[in-house]
């Protein structure tokens, strides 16, 4: 009877234990809504042509409904805020338990960063992920001095006190998570033209450093056994600043690799980019509208590169990407009216 009574109590804990986790931690339903993006992908069938994977410099410029409709493609963004290169090599290393895509790109800005940056984005990028060994590995390599192991296994002690912050959307999204983005690609159709933008960084040194090129290497050494293609991209904005040493760096690094290396910001008149009408943040970003161009142009090197089928007629494929993108035009038309009617987008969400 004892065992029963210590049994049932320690159920009724655990129970109690992770409701309350699951109320206090962010749904990411507004604000941050990026630290939803990371576990959207396993929503997806698992079936892509390309995988993009890194930060914003990808996951805010290129739209993968541009490439299904223009080419055939089919694409995930697995991006996140600040992404770092080893979080991106994990999240490489983990979607190969799912997929075998033809084509991973990733963003060459990630190589800025040689250690552990902030915790902050650290969750962002790391608390959507799948329990797996891959997430432990992210885990060990990413946190600050600040961080601690229980805090990502149980994330109500990291957000405990966050209950003074509750809201109606942690009732909403509490048995559900939010859906902000169609493939990784957050849909922003606003426009705020580029203005002042901020000098460039001086910094003590302009050479990437040693972690950052370890897990490139690993990310190029991955692709190779399993006969991916490996692709490094600077997306085709106006900041931040890309210094002419760390181009000339990737440019050696994929001639000496034989590697696809594709600056896009000397591209940008081919595009056809406006940073008058084509950013949503002042040339940080491409809006929607910019997005679409970028990918236009990048779907088209990447196809005569690697001569990636065009899946149009695949019937299953393209009942399940026409659907895609029916919605994604629907939330672009829903924006452009909340635009029109209140001076600002008011819902982000996707459903």
């Amino acid at each position: 009877m004892r065992i029963i009574k210590c049994l049932t109590a320690i159920i009724m804990f655990g129970i109690v234990f992770f409701t309350l986790q699951r109320l206090l931690v962010p749904k990411y339903a507004s604000g941050a809504m990026e630290g939803g993006l990371i576990r959207e992908y396993y929503r997806s069938n698992f079936d892509h042509d390309i995988i993009f994977i890194g930060d914003c410099e990808l996951y805010a410029n290129f739209s993968p409904i541009t490439l299904w409709e223009e080419f055939g493609i089919t694409s995930h963004h697995r991006g996140g805020p600040q992404q770092l290169i080893w979080q991106s090599y994990y999240l490489f290393e983990e979607t190969l338990r799912f997929e075998i895509p033809r084509v991973v790109v990733f963003s060459a800005l990630s190589m800025q960063y040689n250690e552990p940056q902030d915790e902050a984005y650290n969750r962002l990028n790391l608390d959507g992920m799948r329990w797996s060994t891959s997430k432990f590995r992210s885990i060990n390599a990413s946190m600050t001095e600040e961080e601690g192991w229980l805090s990502y296994i149980f994330p109500f002690f990291r957000f405990k006190d966050r209950w003074r912050e509750l809201s109606r959307e942690d009732i909403q999204f509490f048995l559900r998570n939010p859906r902000v983005s169609i493939n990784g690609f957050m849909i922003r159709s606003d426009v705020q033209p580029r203005g002042w933008t901020p000098l460039p960084e001086l910094r003590r040194t302009y050479y990437f450093g040693d972690t950052a090129f370890y897990y490139l290497g690993r990310m190029a050494q991955l692709a190779a056994e399993h006969n991916i293609h490996f692709v490094l991209v600077k997306a085709p904005v106006a900041y931040p600043y890309w210094p002419r040493q760390w181009n000339e760096q990737m440019v050696e690094y994929a001639e000496q690799n034989n590697l696809l290396f594709i600056n896009l910001i000397d591209y940008i008149e081919e595009i056809g980019l406006n940073f008058a009408t084509h950013t949503f943040n002042g040339g940080l970003h491409l809006n929607v509208f910019g997005a679409e161009k970028a990918a236009r142009f990048l779907g088209g090197i990447l196809q005569e590169h690697f001569d990636l089928p065009d899946r149009r007629n695949e019937p299953e494929t393209a009942l399940l990407w026409d659907e895609k993108s029916a919605l994604y035009h629907r939330i672009i038309a829903r924006q452009l009216e909340e635009i029109a009617n209140y001076g600002r987008i008011q819902n982000f969400l996707i459903n």
